[in-house]
């Protein structure tokens, strides 16, 4: 009894982190029965990873930006802007691959400082800003491709980026062996961080699970871990997409986690003026978040170009909403300084399994929109309902 107490209350207080995860699972059980398996074939789990990618980038970033309280409208036409010209690059230039992503993430670092200027320097309010800039950036999009149209890239090493897979090196039975060892590491490091997580957390006198309910919770993530490298090593293996999509949240969860900065940056979130009188700079904080956003628009237009293996006029349409629309399913609080970057993940997830899943069941397109549109008004409901019920 006192088991099963505990998840209650284990539950109740992760409630708006557990949410989610329970979202995603209903909708991939349930897409799974409807369309027979097809939804979790290796195939189709890989071709979900790979279409995610540049949307849980941009939600990665949109995280940190909507958790100090502002949005950010233009990242869309800022990745397919720089997509465009990452392609005029390599294909009216010749550059190599590495120093035209160099180039492209610079060009996001400087745009995003200069939305930081005018939000923290001038006090225009970044909906404005961010908004002024999804035009203005559309507007050089539609510049940079009028004499050209649509930019083909046959650059074979670009391509990969989007397309391409880690080496095999070895194969077990008909599975990619890399992924599968990948798969297994990435598992006993699941393990060690929370082992270590806990033995912190007891030192401190800071509240632990039971060793029963701890089983439980690595037990049942380390399945969901290894079931995913298994299917992907069944297909093609783990994506080059996948592996910068996962360095990118690792980073970004340790900066948020493990550092002053990602304190700060919560703190700032949570109270403004409390955490500039704390000795905080707001200003700082907003600079670094928003040149942030916008180098990871940079690296967001760098897939999904890489991925299409052209750029095109209308590259970066609905990128924002997108992005929003994930860092809101994955937690994050319209009220600032509550969200985590995996929650993002998640949350980008949950909305490409719904799209993914709905046009294996033909669902008509009209339908597809109104029904995502559902989805992120439940999320934030549930926010405000979460947030007012901890009061």
């Amino acid at each position: 009894m006192a088991f099963i107490n505990e998840g209650i209350t284990l539950f109740k207080k992760n409630i708006r982190e557990y949410g989610m995860y329970i979202a995603l699972a209903v909708i991939m059980a349930t897409f799974y029965f409807q369309t027979d398996g097809l939804f979790m074939s290796s195939r189709n789990l890989s071709n979900l990873i790979n279409m995610t990618g540049y949307i849980a980038v941009l939600a990665v970033g949109m995280t940190l930006v909507i958790v100090i309280r502002h949005i950010d409208l233009s990242v869309g036409f800022v990745a397919g802007f720089v997509g465009a010209v990452a392609a005029i690059l390599l294909t009216q230039h010749d550059m190599p691959v590495w120093l035209t992503i160099v180039i492209a993430l610079i060009l996001g670092c400087v745009i995003g400082l200069i939305n930081g200027f005018f939000v923290a320097n001038l006090g225009i309010p970044a909906f404005v800003v961010s908004l002024a800039g999804m035009l203005i950036f559309r507007g050089l999009l539609q510049l940079s491709l009028v004499k050209t149209g649509t930019i083909i890239i046959p650059n074979q090493a670009f391509k990969d980026i989007g397309n391409g897979y880690i080496p095999s090196l070895f194969m077990v039975d008909t599975f990619q062996g890399l992924t599968l060892v990948i798969g297994v590491l990435a598992i006993i490091l699941f393990i060690w961080s929370e082992i270590k997580t806990r033995i912190n957390n007891k030192k401190y006198g800071f509240e632990v699970l039971s060793i029963p309910m701890m089983f439980i919770k690595i037990a049942f993530i380390s399945f969901i871990i290894g079931y995913i490298f298994y299917t992907l090593a069944g297909y093609h293996g783990l994506s080059w997409t996948a592996v910068i999509v996962l360095v990118i949240v690792a980073l970004y969860h340790f900066i948020t986690t493990k550092t002053p900065l990602g304190r700060h940056i919560y703190a700032v979130g949570g109270n403004p003026e409390a955490a500039q009188l704390s000795g905080i700079s707001v200003k700082k904080i907003t600079y670094i978040v928003f040149a942030s956003m916008s180098t990871l628009a940079a690296l967001s237009g760098i897939l999904y170009t890489a991925r299409l293996n052209s750029a095109a006029p209308t590259a970066g349409v609905m990128f924002e909403l997108d992005a929003i629309a994930a860092a809101y399913v994955g937690g994050v609080s319209a009220a600032g300084g509550v969200g985590k970057v995996t929650g993002s993940i998640i949350g980008a997830f949950v909305m490409a399994s719904l799209t993914s899943g709905m046009n294996l069941m033909f669902i008509d397109v009209s339908w597809q929109y109104i029904i995502r549109g559902a989805v992120l008004v439940l999320a934030v409901v549930f926010d405000v309902m979460t947030r007012n019920k901890a009061k």
